[in-house]
């Protein structure tokens, strides 16, 4: 893969992802040349932006459509964003065209899918996980997690455990007894701050199922320097390999999320899940923000 010999970064564009609207969906920051910049460089642009993340392409073979892509946010590297992901091949795809985008990230290789609406011009993208995994969380990590999101065990559904999902990076994953619940979201920052430093986790996950194809979902992310996350794509990709730990999926299935809604950034995610794959397939759409 070669690099740029640039001396500075491009411009940092922003896209909002999965959604039609800049008025909704999860804010992004792309930097789509960053071969000089360093960590703290990296990180002083993220923490400038002021979004949950920003993408890096910190190296990049236009020819062979591969890029190697770093995510930061406002405090620190993430080692695997879904909804920068999102933005950043949507933001390729109108410079390079349409097609499929190999991502070297720090959790390994991420081939993206694009395509541009031929009516409207709307870019869409379409990422392959890793391969997920899923556990069911431990006591301690169950207490301490309700314990800061101020939440008691009859807040949750009896009929979804509670598990630590993986889909690049770890999110604890708890399915809430009602709708009303999740939209009742008033943790302790610091406390939850510290538990998720303490077991690894990138968010934490809340859902709510509205049947087996749709939920709802909301994303603390306090690790991030961000009370919450409006759309979160690897959150979703993890979800994928929880459904299908749980033996949810019995074939190839559809499924969407919706989040983002109780904060006021309503985002829409499609994830697709086969009982036979271990990746989760993730698709939105992104859209410039002026």
């Amino acid at each position: 893969m070669t690099t740029t010999d640039n001396n500075h970064a491009s411009a940092t564009l922003r896209y909002s992802s999965f959604t039609h609207d800049p008025a909704g969906g999860n804010p992004a920051g792309v930097v789509l040349d960053a071969a000089a910049l360093d960590d703290a460089a990296m990180l002083a642009i993220a923490a400038e932006v002021g979004y949950s993340e920003t993408a890096f392409v910190t190296a990049a073979d236009e020819g062979a459509r591969r890029f190697r892509v770093r995510y930061f946010s406002p405090l620190a590297e993430v080692a695997f964003c879904g909804h920068a992901t999102v933005a950043l091949a949507v933001a390729l795809a109108e410079r390079l065209g349409p097609g499929d985008l190999l991502l070297d990230t720090p959790v390994g290789e991420i081939p993206v899918a694009t395509t541009v609406d031929a009516t409207d011009g709307t870019a869409h993208a379409t990422l392959i996980s890793v391969p997920t995994h899923s556990r069911p969380a431990t006591a301690e990590e169950l207490d301490s997690a309700l314990k800061a999101l101020r939440w008691s065990p009859d807040d949750l559904d009896p009929a979804l455990p509670p598990h630590v999902a993986f889909g690049g990076v770890h999110h604890l994953v708890l399915p809430a007894v009602s709708r009303a619940r999740l939209a009742d979201l008033d943790y302790d920052f610091d406390a939850l701050t510290e538990v998720m430093h303490r077991h690894g986790w990138t968010t934490v996950h809340l859902v709510r199922r509205e049947s087996p194809t749709l939920f709802h979902a909301r994303d603390p992310f306090p690790v991030g320097g961000v009370v919450e996350d409006p759309a979160t794509g690897a959150a979703a990709a993890a979800f994928g390999g929880y459904l299908r730990a749980l033996g949810l999926v019995t074939a190839p299935t559809s499924i969407t999320i919706r989040q983002g809604e109780d904060m006021g950034r309503p985002s829409v995610l499609r994830i697709d899940v086969s009982p036979e794959d271990p990746h989760t397939r993730v698709t939105g759409q992104a859209v410039p923000i002026a």
